[in-house]
């Protein structure tokens, strides 16, 4: 009897330590898995985190919309049913019948019943099938469609990112689905039990440095480009070069996110502003006056140079663009006039290594690191094989192949001071219930390059460009603007194409303190002049125009006084007409297409005011009493 009741107590004990273990220890697991058998869950898809420009415009955003889901085992009369949807799908009855007679708990009709129309939607609500569910789906919008397409990139049918921005911060901008649980008995009949909502966590919002003002002036600008000229392709940046932040992107050709799957890979996956390389041409040469300035190579006001229209290096002749040449200059007007000849005794002046050590601290031949996809290094010259001759044409930006990104960068820590940034166009990363910030970039300073003083020098350099030179036509009146155009022959197979040239232009306002820089380049214009000031300096001034008035930018004294050349148009002064009749105030204005507002005799009001210097030939309204 003892070891009888050793037995039955020992097996009591065995019995309360194994409850105590399921009931304790593995209740989690248990209850799940036992959940699992009689619960069902209808997914709610969570909201993608939207995507914001730095003033909060919404450039990324969601659209609910509605899927079909099936549960087999609830579904009587699986060929009705199957008959039914089709009808309403338009499609095959045997495809349609294949989903409802699957051996699951749950089939999600796909692709057939994704992100239906409201009207297919109500149509199918309305026949109450057992075991047939409309469930919510976000699909994502771009509001602007093709606007920064390959920058913010596109998402597949499962919202999942697929390139640009969208692809990048993924984790991010991907929420968690939420549900709706119903209980079941075994064969997958629903019980009369209360249902249970459990919410989905929306992705987290993204505020990018864009500006969506300056971006569409941007966009209209290439847009512009390409149906006055039709480039190949057309690129722009525009770019705070105090900080790296990215202030507008695009590209021609482009495409419409919201339409990703009418395009090809190629199209759709090439992010030409950080992708494209290229022979930069004469817009390199900032960095070439930049190093030879730095070095004390050159004293730009009192060292002469006297252009013949071309230089010999060794066994080869390297033109400059002027047939005959410009004759005794400074190297202020070398700059100015963009003269070939000059920047190669620059490039001689520094040597290979010291060029090249200059190039490779504004951080050319490698990526700048912008927190973008698929960026190119572009390729510099081996220094070992770079001879006199490489020497030569690199000085003037022939046979380097760089990044726009990298050209913008480059350029922005010559003038800024020169300090280099690291370019990037997330600003922050935010809860998307209390907007609470959970990640922020800040400025990431990756080396001082030149000094303040030569950038200086630099920015007065360009600065006499713009008034004096190549880049005339991006003047702007009562404004301080610096740049410098670009034209390089393109290169295929080895060999430089006929009448086949990227044409450039970087421009920055204001000269003395920059707050903004703009790289427009366009690929192969058609039936225009082949020089980077006649075609896309007019396109760049207008968007240094549209940032003025963005980043409310004010006019200033001390600017360059642009020296009229033909064939430039004239500028003249506006004078002051108020009060003054009306046959005298035309007469003053001569030179200007007068428009009389009002029929009365004296002049009341102006537009633009007295003092404005226009174009001959632009429009001055006069308003009468």
């Amino acid at each position: 009897m003892k070891i009888t009741l050793l037995i039955i107590f020992f097996i009591f004990i065995v019995i309360i330590l194994r409850v105590f273990y399921i009931e304790v220890i593995d209740y989690k697991k248990l209850n799940k898995k036992a959940s699992d058998l009689w619960s069902r869950n209808l997914p709610v898809g969570a909201d993608r985190g939207i995507i914001y420009d730095r003033n909060g415009v919404i450039l990324a955003d969601n659209v609910t919309t509605t899927s079909l889901v099936v549960i087999p085992n609830q579904i009587k009369n699986k060929k009705e049913t199957a008959k039914k949807l089709a009808e309403i799908l338009n499609v095959e009855e045997d495809v349609m019948y294949k989903h409802v007679s699957k051996k699951t708990s749950i089939e999600r009709v796909h692709p057939e019943g994704r992100r239906l129309s409201y009207e297919v939607a109500d149509k199918i609500k309305a026949l109450k099938l057992d075991g047939v569910y409309l469930v919510k789906e976000s699909k994502r919008n771009y509001p602007y469609d093709t606007y920064m397409a390959h920058t913010l990139g596109f998402v597949g049918i499962d919202n999942q990112g697929l390139s640009g921005i969208e692809l990048t911060y993924d984790e991010y901008l991907t929420g968690e689905d939420g549900a709706i649980k119903y209980f079941s008995d075994a064969k997958g009949n629903k019980l009369s039990l209360n249902e249970v909502y459990e919410e989905p966590q929306n992705g987290m919002n993204i505020t990018l440095t864009i500006n969506n003002e300056i971006q569409t002036s941007l966009e209209r600008e290439l847009s512009n480009a390409v149906t006055k000229y039709n480039p190949d392709r057309a690129i722009g940046i525009v770019m705070d070069p105090n900080n790296g932040e990215i202030l507008a992107i695009s590209a021609r050709p482009n495409f419409s996110p919201n339409n990703y799957q009418d395009y090809s890979l190629e199209e759709i996956n090439r992010n030409l502003p950080i992708w494209a390389t290229y022979e930069p041409g004469s817009t390199f040469k900032i960095i070439t006056l930049a190093a030879a300035l730095e070095e004390g190579k050159v004293d730009l006001n009192k060292d002469t140079f006297y252009d013949k229209g071309s230089i010999k290096v060794e066994n080869a002749t390297i033109h400059c663009w002027k047939h005959g040449g410009h004759g005794k200059e400074t190297f202020m007007q070398v700059v100015e006039n963009s003269c070939n000849p000059g920047f190669v005794v620059l490039g001689q002046r520094l040597g290979k290594d010291t060029l090249f050590d200059y190039i490779d601290a504004f951080g050319f031949g490698k990526k700048t690191g912008i927190d973008l996809n698929g960026e190119a290094t572009g390729i510099i010259f081996d220094r070992s094989k770079v001879g006199p001759v490489e020497l030569a044409t690199t000085a003037f930006g022939q046979g380097v192949s760089v990044t726009p990104i990298q050209q913008i960068t480059a350029v922005s820590a010559a003038i800024n001071g020169g300090t280099l940034y690291k370019p990037y166009i997330v600003k922050s990363i935010n809860e998307p219930e209390t907007n609470t910030v959970v990640k922020e970039t800040k400025p990431t300073k990756i080396k001082q390059v030149i000094s303040s003083k030569t950038s200086e020098k630099v920015r007065e350099a360009l600065e006499n460009v713009v008034a004096n030179g190549s880049g005339r036509t991006s003047y702007i009146d009562g404004y301080r603007v610096g740049g410098k155009t670009g034209t390089a022959q393109k290169v295929e197979n080895g060999r430089y194409m006929d009448n086949n040239y990227i044409l450039s232009f970087i421009g920055f306002l204001p000269a003395d303190k920059p707050e903004v820089v703009v790289y427009i380049a366009i690929d192969n214009p058609k039936g225009t002049v082949q020089y980077g000031g006649t075609t896309v300096g007019p396109l760049s001034k207008a968007v240094l125009k549209d940032c003025i008035k963005a980043l409310n930018i004010k006019k200033a004294d001390g600017g360059k006084e642009k020296k009229y050349k033909w064939p430039d148009p004239k500028t003249l002064t506006v004078k002051d007409v108020t009060n003054k009749e009306i046959k005298e105030a035309k007469k003053d204005l001569e030179g200007f297409n007068v428009i009389v507002e009002g029929e009365g005799t004296k002049v009341t009001y102006q537009s633009p005011e007295a003092g404005t210097k226009l174009d001959e030939g632009s429009t001055v309204r006069i308003f009468t009493e």
